[in-house]
Formats: structure tokens, sequence, C-alpha cells
């Protein structure tokens, strides 16, 4: 008698059986370098926007990570599968 299950003794390769899986990584991974990328462009901008008109305290700085955060979370939302 055949069964359509694998065998246990069978090592399982994740992504050669199952190519959404690598899909749907490499989709996610490129969403938190993504992120990575806006929030450090929004800190490396406020630190030199504070530098450059000599502020003392980082109010540049601070205002471009928060809003580099926020705009980071909404395009992680938006690129979110739309469920039915």
């Amino acid at each position: 008698m055949e069964t359509d299950q694998p065998n246990s003794d069978e090592p399982k390769k994740p992504f050669k059986e199952d190519p959404r899986r690598a899909n749907t990584f490499i989709q996610y991974s490129s969403i938190g370098f993504q992120m990575l990328a806006t929030i450090g462009l929004g800190v490396w901008g406020g630190l030199k926007l504070d530098e450059w008109q000599g502020n003392q305290k980082p109010i540049w700085t601070l205002v471009l990570s928060l809003f580099a955060i926020g705009s980071s979370l909404y395009l992680f939302i938006r690129s979110l599968p739309k469920q039915p």
C-alpha cells in the first residue's frame, strides 16, 4: 500500500519543495532592510542638520528620526497582503 506522505527518514528541503516560502522570506527581509535604511537616513539627516545649525539640543535628529519611523511603519503596513 502506497501513501502520499513523505518518508520521515528523508531530510526536508525547505526552499526546493515550496518556492513560495523563499519568496516570502525575501519579501519580508527586504522590508526590514528598507525600514533600517529609512530610519538610518532620517537619523543621519537629523544629525547633519543639527550640526549645520549648531543646535545644542538634537531637535532635527528627534524630528527626522520620528518621521522616518512613522513613514517606515506606514510603508510596512501598506506592503502587507490584503486579507479578504
